[in-house]
């Protein structure tokens, strides 16, 4: 599977189309070059590192060369505050076509009742998501107790009461060691500060949830929003469970499936472990796992439309009409056959990595994985996990560090490294090629040694790395990516 398939029906093989887009990006590229060409070299730069690395950031994927085409239209030159067919600027109806053709491929994608594109990335699509809960939740009901039909009917007293109830709500989500999200009530993150936030994280044996301890914290918290969701957490989730959770405290089950939507849209994860059926609203970024272009995407229930429907001016500015577009051609290219085929490798495959990183003596969050991410625990190499990561770049591999649970490094340092396999799937690699990832992996991890800091305790970030393992893993690499080439037939 080729993320550059062409899914609009013909079947047309991805070299022909990435050759029929060669030189439309050649012409790009070199009206670039008169204006700024050192915009025009980093492009060409960063896909030549694009190709000869080891992609291995579990949020990151390859969108196809359709998908990236759209984003560079005239679309991006219009204003389009508001909802298809009720704008704040004439001229929109071309901006809503394409926001209802994203909207309907979402809908029937994920099977929701309401979906909205407009949100500019996966905070984006949180902070609206927040927002639109307390406007349903608090606003809404209580505009009715002061007879007010907006807010700009309320005196400026019950303004102001209305200001500290919304300051006065409760959320809880998984803490960011355990493997949640900045935005799920960290409190350096602006979801801890609008919000009274506590957090549920996992059991310190097996790193797992414990959906009944989950419960017992609910219930002695009582939030407004519960959110469910993770970035850095291996395993599948029970959102019957979770909805059943919220459900006892009366709270607004929220999931942030940003990481494993593609999971979703390509019925990997059905039933319990589906959030749509089961959450008030799911928010999502549109790459990752998804393989769209970068941005977000809001699902609900028809309860909470109206709610959502006032990210502008609630949250968000004009959308990014463009970007909108991008989203539509990708999640028209997730409802095909294809797409389900490349997310069952995607599980697949993250299972052939993380058993061949502990057939070699690695250590992995939560003993291995059941979704698309592997989190390894770089202690037992005796290294931090910004050292891992600048060792493994040096090689080629590109990662980045993660938090463990109850991580000794923080979150700067951090003891671990995250990985996934979305992006090499999206070449295709499969179970043997990610076993010699896995293998790769280790050795750069066993040929590392921290370097001790001028005073004299522990560094946590300067490491070497022994000579000519760099080279080798390199090496080694580029016959598994010459096997795979990333958009095949387009020369720049």
């Amino acid at each position: 599977m080729c993320v550059c398939r062409r899914t609009s029906g013909a079947d047309v093989s991805s070299t022909d189309v990435n050759r029929e887009l060669s030189s439309a990006y050649r012409t790009i590229l070199s009206v670039i070059d008169q204006i700024e060409p050192r915009i025009a070299d980093a492009t060409r730069a960063e896909l030549t590192d694009q190709r000869e690395s080891l992609k291995l950031i579990a949020s990151e994927n390859y969108a196809s060369l359709p998908v990236l085409a759209t984003m560079g239209t005239w679309f991006s030159d219009k204003y389009a505050e508001g909802t298809v067919g009720h704008r704040f600027y004439a001229g929109c109806q071309n901006v809503d076509t394409v926001e209802s053709v994203a909207t309907e491929h979402a809908r029937e994608l994920f099977g929701a009742e309401y979906a909205y594109a407009q949100p500019h990335s996966g905070i984006d699509a949180n902070l609206t998501a927040f927002w639109a809960i307390l406007a349903h939740r608090v606003e809404q009901p209580r505009l009715a107790e002061f007879g007010a039909k907006n807010v700009n009917d309320l005196s400026e007293a019950d303004w102001e009461t209305l200001r500290k109830e919304f300051g006065e709500q409760r959320l809880m989500g998984m803490s960011l060691d355990a493997g949640g999200h900045l935005t799920h009530g960290f409190r350096p993150n602006i979801s801890g500060k609008m919000f009274h936030q506590r957090s549920y994280g996992t059991d310190p044996e097996t790193q797992l949830l414990d959906y009944d301890k989950v419960r017992e914290a609910v219930r002695e918290f009582k939030p407004l929003v519960l959110v469910a969701g993770y970035s850095a957490y291996a395993r599948r989730i029970n959102f019957a469970t979770m909805r059943e959770i919220a459900d006892e405290v009366g709270a607004t089950l929220l999931v942030d499936m940003a990481h494993f939507a593609g999971l979703v849209a390509g019925k990997v994860f059905t039933g319990d472990e589906d959030p749509v059926p089961h959450a008030h609203v799911v928010t999502t970024t549109t790459h990752k796992s998804l393989r769209g272009p970068r941005g977000g995407l809001i699902l609900a229930t028809e309860e909470y439309a109206p709610s959502v429907d006032r990210g502008c001016p609630l949250v968000l500015g004009g959308p990014l009409s463009h970007v909108m577009a991008a989203k539509a051609v990708a999640l028209a290219e997730a409802r095909t056959p294809d797409f389900q085929a490349y997310a069952r490798d995607v599980a697949d495959n993250a299972k052939s990595l993380a058993e061949g990183l502990l057939s070699r003596g690695a250590k992995l969050v939560t003993g291995g994985t059941d979704n698309h991410l592997v989190l390894i625990d770089v202690n037992n190499f005796g290294l931090t996990g910004r050292q891992a990561e600048s060792a493994l770049l040096d090689a080629g591999v590109v990662t980045n560090r993660n938090a463990v649970p109850n991580d000794p490094n923080g979150a700067w340092y951090t003891s671990g490294v995250r990985i996934g396999t979305p992006a090499l799937t999206s070449r295709g690699f499969g179970a043997d090629e990610f076993d010699k990832v896995a293998e790769l992996i280790v050795e750069v991890l066993q040929n590392t040694e921290p370097v001790t800091a001028s005073t004299g305790k522990p560094g946590k970030a300067k490491y070497t790395l022994a000579d000519g393992v760099a080279d080798r893993v390199k090496a080694q690499s580029a016959e598994l990516l010459d096997n795979h080439p990333l958009y095949p037939g387009l020369e720049l």
